[in-house]
Parts: structure tokens; C-alpha cells; sequence
């Protein structure tokens, strides 16, 4: 049986800290602020973010998923419908969203209801797409088994083949989701633990900062 023993392991928080002052009223202003500086200081992937969703039986899932595109109605991915993020947010069409960026020592929690973007949208985002993410997005039914890798590299050369010169129409069911948010939390690590947490939290259009306790 593997064994491991990391009670011993500390780290010392030191690159930052985060007051009522710092804040921008808006939380998405503030969002979009943390993501810049994340690019900044050099995050290899600055807007990925742990997307948590939950089957209608309360069964959670977990997964990193890239951030496209926000603003002030919400953040923004695309996947596959039929896979298992797409099938829980049918079921339970809400989730949570966790960026960390541990060049800065901060995330950020972001929960709320999850709709799915208009068409037009998903289509002119694929569109975008290098050919060979659109060929793969096509190929690939998401999340379900397959035999081999071998298996998975002949069904992309079979849509190779189906479309030689591009031009890959967006599958139906490849789509954008935007979570629209009600409750932001701004993480900044600190000395000794006492770590900066701001919580955002709306009722109607106004938004209200409240410092939490680490």
C-alpha cells in the first residue's frame, strides 16, 4: 500500500494582500484584474479553472475546463453536451469555478446558475478554432469509452477524410455554457495562515464586499 506523510510541509505566504480598498465594486472588474496580473507573473495557463458540477443526486465531478470569454452576465466555456460536465449541468444546472494562480498566491471561487450560450456564438467560436481542434471536437464523443488510442486516431483521420479542405460545421452537440454568478470569494495567501478572503454577494443588481475570516 502506498504510503506518504506531508504534515511536516510549509510554506510561507508572502506576495501580497488584499483590503476593502484594493477592491473594485464590481466583481468581474475585479476578475478581470486578477486574471492580467495572472497572465503578467507569468501563469502557464492563466485561465483555466476547475469547473465543479454535480449530478441531480448530488454526486460532484471535477475538471479543468478554459475560460473564453466574460462579462458582466457571466464566464464562458464550450465542451461537448454529452459529456459528463454536460450531463450534470442538464440535470443540475448549477456550478462552482475555482481559479488558482500560485505564482500570486490567490484564487477565486465563482457559484451560480449555469445556461447555455445562444448558437450563433458556439458557432462563430468554433469557427475560430485551429482545424485540427475542430477535427478532433467532431471525432471524439466525449467521456464515453474507446478501445484504443489507436481506434481514437482512426476516427479522426475518417473526418480527415470527410473534410479535406476544413471547413468542419460545428457539431450539435459542442456548445458554450456561461455561469452567471452570486457569490464571488477573492482568496490572497498571507503570513501565518491569517489569509485575505473577500466575498462578494448579490441581491438584485447590487453587489455587497464582506471580509471572512481564514
Amino acid at each position: 500500500m502506498a504510503r506518504m506523510d506531508r504534515r511536516d510541509t510549509r510554506r510561507v505566504y508572502t506576495k501580497g494582500r488584499l483590503s476593502r480598498k484594493d477592491l473594485a465594486a464590481h466583481p468581474m472588474e475585479q476578475l478581470a484584474l486578477w486574471l492580467d496580473e495572472a497572465q503578467l507573473a507569468g501563469s502557464l495557463e492563466p485561465t483555466a479553472m476547475i469547473l465543479a458540477t454535480a449530478s441531480a443526486e448530488g454526486q460532484p465531478s471535477l475538471r479543468t475546463v478554459l475560460l473564453k470569454h466574460l462579462d458582466d452576465d457571466g464566464l464562458c466555456w464550450y465542451t461537448d453536451a454529452r459529456s459528463l460536465k454536460g450531463r450534470q449541468l442538464a440535470e443540475n444546472p448549477s456550478a462552482s469555478i475555482l481559479f488558482y494562480w500560485p505564482e500570486l498566491e490567490r484564487q477565486v471561487r465563482i457559484d451560480g446558475p449555469v445556461t447555455m450560450l445562444e448558437s450563433d456564438l458556439a458557432d462563430a467560436y468554433f469557427a475560430s478554432r485551429p482545424p485540427g481542434s475542430q477535427l478532433a471536437a467532431a471525432a471524439s464523443h466525449q467521456s464515453q469509452p474507446i478501445g484504443s488510442r489507436e481506434e481514437l486516431e482512426q476516427r479522426l483521420q475518417a473526418m480527415r477524410r470527410q473534410y479535406p479542405d476544413g471547413g468542419v460545421p460545428r457539431p450539435s452537440n459542442w456548445v458554450g455554457y456561461r455561469l452567471e454568478p452570486t457569490q464571488f470569494e477573492f482568496w490572497q495567501g498571507r503570513d501565518n495562515r491569517l489569509h485575505d478572503r473577500m466575498q462578494y454577494t448579490r441581491e438584485g443588481l447590487i453587489w455587497t464586499i464582506t471580509r471572512l475570516m481564514p
